[in-house]
């Protein structure tokens, strides 16, 4: 499945829902839905994304999502009995994450706090450190496990898995997605045994 640049402009502001359901242990949060994702109604979505893929190799999921077309109602049946949800710092969709103005940003780190506070997931894993940053006013903040808690959940920050966040691999975003995983009782721990 494809769509054509129009198609796509159509989706332009479009909102996708959250994806979140009973029993949520893992709440990733995206900067804001693309167009293809828009479009396919599945959270990272555009076939450039390497959000699926960096979950399965984890082995954080075991579902592959076809992210041209998106979602299968099997496919959001098993990420949800997983106990992960998903949600963005800003809901409406664009082509680029930085066609978004600060308040937005802002305005969504306050939606993204009640979200948490409603929903209660254990575990918070943020992709995008330069939009967390802009939202949050704190510039310092780095990737990885955060001291602060947000809204009582386990704060993470985790790359952005955007093919445009070039300097990283599907291993290392792999790795970076299971460690909050892991917090969240969704992976074991990783032994050091040989």
């Amino acid at each position: 499945m494809g769509f054509t640049r129009a198609e796509l402009e159509s989706f332009r502001d479009a909102v996708v829902p959250d994806l979140v359901g009973p029993g949520l242990r893992l709440l990733f949060v995206g900067i804001n839905p693309g167009l293809w994702t828009a479009a396919t109604r599945t959270h990272f979505a555009h076939p450039g994304n390497r959000f699926w893929p960096a979950l399965r190799r984890a082995g954080v999921v075991d579902v592959d999502v076809d992210r041209s077309t998106g979602f299968t109602e099997d496919d959001r049946a098993a990420v949800l009995a997983r106990g992960i949800g998903i949600t963005n710092l800003a809901p409406r969709a664009t082509a680029r994450a930085d066609e978004l103005t600060r308040e937005e940003l802002r305005e969504g780190f306050a939606r993204l706090e009640a979200t948490v506070t409603e929903h209660r997931p254990g575990v918070v894993a943020v992709a995008g450190i330069t939009a967390w940053r802009t939202a949050t006013g704190r510039p310092r903040d780095r990737l990885g496990r955060q001291d602060q808690e947000l809204a009582g959940a386990a704060l993470w920050l985790v790359p952005n898995p955007s093919g445009l966040n070039a300097h990283e691999t599907l291993d290392s975003l792999a790795r970076a997605y299971a460690a909050p995983a892991v917090e969240a009782g969704l992976l074991p721990f990783p032994t050091t045994d040989a």
